[in-house]
C-alpha cells in the first residue's frame, strides 16, 4: 500500500515536475488563458444578445431560425464545434482571420457560448412587465427606443449573475482549444501543461494545471453565488415594497 501511495505522488504531484512548468503555466497559460476567456466572452455575449432578440421575434421564420442555432450549437459536442470552426473554415478557404488560430479558438467559444447566453438573455428580456412597455409607447416611444432604453437594461440587469456564470464555463472550455494547434506563444493552461506531461511522461503539470483553473473559477462561482443570493433579497424587498 505505501509503495501505491508513493507511486500516485510521483505521478500526479511530482514536486519537481510542477516546479518545472510553473514558470510556463503562469507567465503564458494564465494570461492567455483570461484573454481568451474574454475575447470568447465579448463575441458570445454579442452574438447572443441578437439571437436572444431573435427568439422573441414576430415572425416565426426568424425565431425558427434563432432556434435552430440555438440547439444546433447546444446539441453538438464542444470538441466537434471547435474543431469544425478551427479546422474547417481555413481549409473551406474561409480564412476569416488568416493564419491567427487564436481568432479562431476564441470565435468557436464565443459562438458556442452564445448558444447559451442566447437563451439565459432570452429570459431576462422577456421578464420586463408589459405594463413599462406599453407605458413607454404611450408616451410615443418607438419600439427601438423603448428596447434600447427600457427592455434592454433592465433584462440585462437581472441576468447579469447567470451571464457570470457562464464566464466561469468559458475558462474552462478554453482548454479544448488545443486541437487548432497552438503556437508556443498562445498556448494556453491545458496545452502547456499537456505537453510537459507528453514530454516527461508524468501527469504531475496537469494537477497544476486544475489547480490553476479551480483557483480561477472556484472564487468566481461562490462571488456569483452571492451576487444572485443578494439580487434576489433585494427582489423580493422591492416586491414587499410594493
Amino acid at each position: 500500500m505505501f509503495d501505491g501511495l508513493i507511486k500516485i505522488q510521483q505521478t500526479f504531484f511530482d514536486p519537481h515536475e510542477i516546479a518545472e512548468v510553473l514558470p510556463q503555466l503562469i507567465l503564458t497559460g494564465l494570461p492567455n488563458t483570461i484573454l481568451l476567456a474574454i475575447l470568447a466572452s465579448l463575441i458570445g455575449l454579442a452574438c447572443a444578445l441578437v439571437v436572444a432578440v431573435g427568439l422573441s421575434a414576430r415572425a416565426r421564420w426568424l425565431r425558427g431560425v434563432c432556434r435552430a442555432y440555438v440547439d444546433i450549437l447546444r446539441g453538438l459536442p464542444h470538441i466537434l464545434t471547435i474543431y469544425i470552426i478551427g479546422q474547417g473554415l481555413p481549409l473551406a478557404g474561409l480564412a476569416l482571420f488568416g493564419n491567427n488560430t487564436y481568432a479562431y479558438a476564441a470565435f468557436a467559444i464565443g459562438l458556442i457560448e452564445s448558444a447559451y447566453m442566447a437563451e439565459i438573455l432570452r429570459a431576462g428580456l422577456q421578464s420586463v412587465e408589459k405594463g413599462q412597455i406599453e407605458a413607454a409607447r404611450s408616451l410615443g416611444m418607438s419600439p427601438a427606443k423603448c428596447f434600447v432604453y427600457i427592455i434592454l437594461p433592465q433584462g440585462i440587469r437581472r441576468v447579469l449573475p447567470p451571464l457570470t456564470g457562464q464566464f466561469i464555463l468559458v475558462i474552462k472550455g478554453t482548454a479544448l482549444v488545443f486541437l487548432l494547434g497552438l503556437t508556443t506563444s498562445q498556448r494556453e493552461i491545458f496545452s502547456i501543461a499537456q505537453d510537459a506531461a507528453i514530454n516527461n511522461a508524468n501527469l504531475s503539470p496537469l494537477t497544476a494545471a486544475g489547480i490553476f483553473y479551480l483557483l480561477l473559477t472556484v472564487p468566481m462561482t461562490y462571488a456569483v453565488n452571492a451576487w444572485e443570493r443578494r439580487m434576489g433579497v433585494q427582489s423580493k424587498r422591492v416586491g414587499g415594497d410594493d
